[in-house]
């Protein structure tokens, strides 16, 4: 069947190859002998000068007859001028450009198509809010001016923005050199928004987002944040190498994002909170080798899940919270946490790392909560299942000295006492220990200063370790307080053994319901 005649009076010589090449889907390069930069395409001459609707016309299929080869768009090296809007239409042809100059928006918003390829590209700004895309959207190593938009897009492929540079809306708006300022496009922010600050400072917004296949960010350098709310990723998301520089909003905002595994390590920079609470990882979710930096909290990792947490950032400033998440295996470091880490409701299965029982402990203490019993007993549990049980009691010794300090002074008098006698009952060996030291001081002093018998009537062998012994047992067992009568200052001592006796009994007993307690079992 032949080609019908093209629907526009006039074609430049780039616009006819490509309407001659598209039925077979051939290559039209007009690269050859020019500038190949597109970022420099504004300045390109006519002979390269193809016209979005041209290209719309194209692909979809408007004066176009068929053929037996796979019909597509495959143009390199042209200076696009106008709109490339393509949304809402059903597209079956493919379209891959490279090295061309996009000067304005690129629009496939609640379109379905087939692979996308926007390669090496200079374009203005991409929108595919709800767009179906069957296999590829690639746009690696291209330049976007004013923002990525994919909410709600459903990519069956991969998703490909390796060393992609992207801008925001809310920067200046691009335009042709030499255009009419008057004329350079506006931008209000997405239809229904509220918030056109909040969507002016972020790059690729793509809430809702889903893509079958991996996402691929690496390299990438976004000065905007990176909004993922919500998005899936069911073979993982790749961010090596990313830089992300943030202005009044987060890095990453990926609050209940799904992923197959995150990488966000290697070299990626956040300058801007990473935030992923409520996520979901169902395998790493790493920073191995990151730089990480926010004024305030730096890491929002809340209330999330993930079968491996490797913390071990290059560098890290601010805050880091992982309240209320679940981890199988935290993998850290002393220094991950440089300033407060919110550990309260807490949960993993394993710890890995070099981190000692005194870093730990320091760990839990910086938690800018306060005293909370939970991160204590959740540490110990795991210090416990593992066989450790002596840095199992250190560390519950620390959860009550913690507490300690937020008890008024006779509550805080009482624990200090219940700390140096037994330990909480966490160091029991203590209580041996002063009953040995006021035993063997008993011994010595009732030895040079022996009481008087009570009873004349019968003869008694007084013996100055078994009296002093009978004094510190709580209840009398050898009889020997009622048959001697200490005389002068010895008498205040035969009392004070009385209720040192009396006390270290009190100790061991609350120290020992404090270890038999359902709650600090493992």
């Amino acid at each position: 069947m032949a080609r019908s005649r093209p629907p526009f009076h006039r074609l430049t010589s780039a616009e006819r190859r490509l309407w001659e090449a598209y039925p077979t889907g051939a290559w039209v390069d007009l690269r050859e002998g020019h500038e190949v930069d597109p970022s420099s395409g504004g300045s390109w001459g006519r002979s390269r000068v193809v016209r979005a609707e041209v290209i719309s016309a194209l692909v979809l299929d408007r004066g176009v007859g068929g053929s037996a080869r796979v019909p597509g768009v495959r143009l390199a090296g042209a200076r696009i001028i106008g709109d490339l809007n393509l949304s809402d239409a059903t597209i079956e042809a493919k379209v891959h450009l490279l090295d061309c100059h996009i000067a304005g928006t690129v629009s496939l918003n609640d379109a379905r198509t087939r692979g996308v390829r926007l390669r090496r590209c200079d374009i203005l700004r991409f929108r595919a809010s709800r767009a179906t895309i069957d296999g590829l959207l690639d746009l690696d190593g291209s330049t976007v001016h004013a923002g990525v938009r994919l909410d709600n897009a459903h990519v069956t492929g991969q998703l490909r923005l390796s060393g992609t540079r992207v801008g925001t809306p809310g920067e200046a708006p691009y335009r042709e050199p030499g255009a009419d300022p008057s004329e350079a496009a506006s931008w209000n922010g997405p239809e229904g928004s509220e918030e056109p600050r909040t969507w002016e400072s972020v790059a690729l917004w793509a809430g809702g987002l889903a893509v079958d296949g991996s996402a691929f960010l690496r390299d990438m350098r976004a000065t905007g944040g990176l909004r993922l709310i919500g998005a899936r990723f069911s073979s993982g998301l790749y961010l090596q190498g990313a830089v992300v520089t943030a202005d009044g909003t987060p890095a990453v905002h990926a609050d209940h994002m799904q992923a197959a595994a995150a990488e966000l390590g290697a070299g990626f920079t956040a300058h801007g909170t990473v935030r992923l609470r409520g996520a979901r990882i169902d395998g790493v979710l790493s920073f191995h080798g990151a730089v990480l930096r926010a004024r305030g909290r730096v890491l929002h990792l809340s209330h999330m899940q993930a079968d491996e947490l490797i913390l071990l950032p290059e560098s890290i400033e601010g805050e880091v919270n992982l309240g209320y998440s679940r981890f199988g295996v935290l993998f850290d470091r002393p220094d991950s946490y440089p300033g407060d880490v919110r550990l309260n409701g807490l949960t993993y299965e394993s710890l890995r790392g070099p981190a000692t029982l005194a870093d730990r402990l320091s760990w839990l203490r910086r938690d800018p909560g306060g005293y909370l019993p939970q991160p204590y007993e959740q540490l110990a549990a795991y210090y416990r299942r593992i066989g450790h049980e002596p840095d199992a009691r250190r560390v519950l010794l620390a959860r009550q000295r913690a507490r300690r300090r937020t008890l008024r002074v006779p509550g805080r008098l009482w624990g200090r006492l219940l700390d140096g006698l037994v330990g909480y009952g966490y160091r029991t060996w203590l209580a041996g220990l002063w009953a040995a030291l006021l035993l063997a001081t008993g011994t010595a002093i009732f030895t040079q200063w022996p009481p008087h018998q009570i009873g004349l009537d019968e003869s008694r062998h007084f013996n100055a370790f078994v009296y002093t012994l009978d004094l510190l047992v709580p209840v009398s067992v050898f009889e020997q307080r009622g048959a001697w009568e200490p005389a002068g200052w010895t008498q205040w001592l035969a009392n004070g053994l009385i209720a040192a006796g009396w006390i270290l009994a009190t100790a061991l007993i609350a120290g020992a319901s404090r270890l038999l307690r359902p709650s600090n079992a493992p």
